[in-house]
């Protein structure tokens, strides 16, 4: 497909008709903003210039509409969780942050009640999707309000590939496995996150480890993780590992897109972050690698179905806040259509949504690169699959468990046997029987 100034200038447009839509306030949903009020916001930093664009935009038009100050922070993908925990802990601090996965069920009782707003919006926007739900919801409640996932798939040069003897990439992990390989030898290793990223490390990792059949827990919260399946999941991607550059054992959130566009790797696991920047990059080798680059689904395992994690993030409005209507309200703000939809669209879908209404959005077929990630969120699974969420669900993923039980497999710091032996210790600690 052939891009022209046309396809670079789409974000920008998208950003420029936030501030021109009518204001969205749904007579179907009543709720007074408390008098005086001021809102602190604590949101990740972007990795996608349209995705913070089209946010403030968003927010602005708030204040407009309400005369609602509100303050936009912006930390680090890894210090995000941390913070929220501190603020929870001591009483004080944003009126909302957007947290990862089920940070909120580490302190559930901290947070105030989203059950109105999220019915509001599940009935308007076609329901929300089973992970979501799940991810918001604790004892009937919700406690925290999705807001979408930075999607995940396999991002890769179709040029190289094909060099190596393939026209497109393999959808089965076997078939996946070949290909890095035939790649590698041609001179375009792999390279995916073994670090603590929050993102990137956490998402193919715990992807391959369902796609194995191996799981942290089962139904019930009775601990699995160190099962047959999991090890043979560790074997794979200790071959994997084969095919990766050097370094990949350190690397976070932004060293895949980096180690990518700089040609020193053909194929990783990333949003569509390192397509929006080639596309919308000044520099003709950039526009030219943005042609180059193909995006597919997370391959399949022998389960022989999806089983993907992505980074989830969701609303949580702190019980401390002087302003608990003021801060829904907002929320509310930014999910309705008028906002959410071009939002998506300035960000290319970076962010993929937990209402099925906006799978209708155009952003996902304007461009088929982009149609991937529509479904992301629609197949994702949970952290702590198949078990219940709640504290030790979250606790084990804040500790980085299953990516760490990666990596020493990867890396041959451990046998795969006895990584999984060493992950089940770990994962004893919060799933206490």
């Amino acid at each position: 497909m052939e891009f022209t100034r046309r396809d670079v200038l789409k974000a920008g447009a998208a950003v420029s008709a936030l501030s021109l839509a009518p204001s969205s306030f749904a007579a179907d949903f009543k709720l007074e903003p408390e008098k005086g009020a001021e809102l602190r916001v604590l949101r990740w930093k972007k990795f996608v210039q349209g995705d913070e664009d089209g946010w403030m935009a968003n927010t602005e038009k708030f204040t407009k509409a309400t005369g609602i100050k509100v303050r936009i922070d912006a930390e680090s993908w890894e210090d995000i969780r941390p913070k929220a925990a501190v603020a929870a802990n001591v009483g004080s601090g944003p009126d909302i942050i957007f947290g990862w996965f089920d940070d909120p069920h580490q302190y559930p009782d901290k947070l105030v009640d989203l059950t109105d707003l999220a019915e509001y919006l599940g009935a308007k926007y076609g329901g929300w999707y089973d992970a979501p739900k799940r991810y918001g919801m604790r004892d009937g409640k919700w406690i925290g309000l999705p807001v979408g996932a930075a999607g995940n798939c396999i991002v890769y040069r179709k040029s190289w590939l094909q060099e190596a003897g393939f026209e497109k990439m393999p959808t089965d992990t076997d078939g996946f496995l070949k290909a890095c390989k035939a790649m590698h030898a041609k001179g375009h290793p792999a390279g995916f996150a073994l670090g603590n990223a929050v993102g990137d490390g956490n998402t193919w990792t715990h992807s391959i480890l369902w796609a194995f059949g191996g799981r942290m827990v089962d139904d019930n919260n009775n601990v699995t993780i160190n099962s047959p399946e999991t090890v043979r999941a560790l074997e794979w991607v200790a071959e994997l590992y084969k095919t990766f550059i050097p370094g990949t054992l350190s690397w976070l959130d932004p060293n895949n897109n980096k180690a990518f566009l700089a040609g020193e790797i053909g194929v990783t696991a990333n949003g569509i972050s390192v397509y929006y920047s080639a596309k919308n990059s000044p520099d003709p080798a950039m526009q030219a690698m943005a042609k180059d680059i193909e995006h597919v689904n997370m391959p399949i395992g022998p389960v022989g179905k999806p089983t993907e994690l992505h980074l989830f993030t969701q609303g949580m409005v702190f019980k401390y806040s002087k302003y608990p209507n003021a801060a829904k309200e907002y929320l509310r703000f930014m999910m309705e259509k008028e906002q959410y939809e071009p939002w998506q669209q300035a960000a290319i879908g970076y962010v993929t949504q937990p209402l099925a209404a906006y799978e209708s959005n155009p952003i996902w077929t304007v461009d088929p690169k982009h149609t991937p990630y529509r479904d992301t969120v629609k197949n994702m699974l949970w952290n702590g699959y198949s078990g219940k969420l709640g504290p030790a669900s979250a606790a084990a993923m804040a500790d980085y468990v299953v990516v760490n039980m990666f990596a020493e497999a990867a890396s041959g710091q451990q046998s795969p046997k006895d990584a999984a032996a060493r992950a089940e210790k770990r994962v004893m600690r919060y799933y206490k029987t």
